[in-house]
């Protein structure tokens, strides 16, 4: 278990950056795969099955709220506590997570399973058929959530003590299972029957399954004493001064994520009165995007464990080095995807729409959100810094102010005579002004701690 983790607080920072990050990065890029296989394999099946999955895959993201909750609150108290020293402490925040992973995933699948009619309903989709998927996959996702939970949380806590490695392996392991169960239940290849996107619920639950098992494995095979998932005793009692820590960090971050979600239900609400070909672009967009979202998101995960332990150490010139080599790498990364979505948005479209009109919408989609793919994984990278200093409520402020703002402008430009368009624009200039504001944010939290 020691060789797979890296050493944050001491030695050259780039190179403490990238061993760190690369895992994280190259995880996030095959989660990316992950889901792109999936879209591509539904896009077979109609711009219906694509916006009924959508719609479904909606809760699923509405979910990730609990879990964030207990991923930052573990990996940021995980990860100072062992800046500080203190591996006890760590052990015991990592357990405290875990209780309340099993607790959430058991309470949304709950919901998810019981009221699935009416929570498809909300979108008002109008179509029989779409809405039959949507709850299909509704049902089925969110009813094993669980396991989604697991992998979330437990991939924090292993990159709070520096081990990217592990959940890399899972990653890969988990995105091999589904790329070959996709075709197979989803087409129904040999003796399996053709079950469409019940079949793609299913083969990405039993993903998620292995993923999950695999870091489970993990943690009784690294037993060292800086490995603190190793041996531990999951249900043993737990202060409440460590579940208080772990909602503390935790709890802004979660209504971050969760605002974000209802936010982008209201939007595809509004998207959906163009029809299920706008929503089906929108859910496919979204899973594009993840190309610089996640490896963003990835290399916050990074920053933030790198942060954290620097922090806990108190090494403040450190952590605001190490953000200067975060930046220049993720705005150069952004601005590729920037000329990819923009230059080449007819190509990436065709690969999961068939129909002329819906490829049309994904066009004009994926060269106005192209815009701010370097503004957006800026912020993602910043608000990973930013968390590692304890400072996720201002992360909240900062997020849910001004992703709410997407409403109203969404309203306002729709009604022009841009419409579908006015929508996707609302997305690209609050993400650039997010962007801007995140970087002064951070700018001036590390210069009032430096001062202290």
């Amino acid at each position: 278990m020691k060789n797979r983790q890296v050493c944050l607080t001491e030695g050259p920072i780039l190179r403490s950056l990238v061993a760190l990050a690369m895992p994280i990065m190259a995880s996030s890029f095959l989660n990316t795969v992950y889901s792109i296989t999936d879209m591509a394999w539904i896009g077979m099946l109609g711009s219906k099955a694509v916006a009924g999955v959508g719609v479904g895959g909606m809760y699923v993201w509405l979910s990730q709220g609990l879990s964030s909750l207990a991923r930052m609150g573990a990996q940021v108290n995980v990860a100072q506590a062992f800046g500080r020293g203190r591996k006890d402490e760590a052990g015991e925040y990592a357990r405290a997570s875990l209780q309340l992973t099993l607790l959430f995933g058991v309470l949304f699948a709950l919901i998810s399973v019981g009221f699935a009619d009416g929570l498809v309903a909300l979108f008002g989709l109008g179509d029989k058929e779409t809405v039959q998927y949507a709850q299909s996959y509704l049902q089925i996702t969110c009813g094993l959530v669980i396991f989604s939970y697991m992998t979330v949380v437990l991939t924090g806590i292993y990159t709070a003590q520096g081990d990217s490695k592990t959940p890399l392996l899972a990653n890969i392991v988990g995105l091999i299972t589904n790329m070959v169960l996709d075709p197979v239940l989803i087409l129904g290849i040999g003796p399996f029957p053709r079950m469409e996107v019940v079949g793609a619920a299913i083969a990405t639950v039993i993903a998620q399954f292995i993923v999950m098992l695999v870091m489970i494995l993990g943690a009784f095979k690294g037993k060292g004493e800086d490995n603190i998932l190793g041996g531990m005793k999951l249900m043993k009692p737990v202060e409440g001064r460590f579940f208080r820590g772990v909602f503390r960090i935790g709890v802004p971050t979660a209504i971050q994520g969760t605002v974000y979600c209802v936010i982008s239900m209201v939007l595809t609400r509004m998207v959906a009165v163009f029809g299920p070909g706008a929503v089906a672009v929108q859910r496919v967009g979204g899973q594009v995007e993840a190309v610089s979202w996640n490896t963003a998101d990835g290399f916050a995960a990074a920053l933030n464990a790198f942060t954290a332990q620097n922090y806990g150490a108190g090494q403040m010139e450190r952590v605001r080095k190490g953000y200067k080599i975060s930046f220049r790498t993720i705005v150069v990364w952004g601005s590729l995807i920037t000329l990819a979505f923009v230059l080449l948005p007819g190509q990436i479209s065709q690969v999961f729409f068939h129909e002329p009109e819906v490829v049309g919408i994904s066009v004009d989609y994926l060269r106005i959100v192209g815009i701010s793919e370097a503004f957006m994984c800026v912020e993602l990278m910043t608000v990973g810094a930013l968390s590692g200093l304890g400072r996720t409520k201002l992360c909240s402020i900062i997020s849910i102010v001004f992703t709410g703002a997407r409403v109203p402008l969404a309203v306002a430009l729709a009604a022009s005579p841009l419409g579908l368009k006015g929508i996707w624009w609302a997305l690209t200039l609050s993400s650039v002004v997010k962007g801007i504001l995140f970087v002064a944010a951070f700018d001036r939290v590390t210069v009032c701690e430096k001062s202290l």
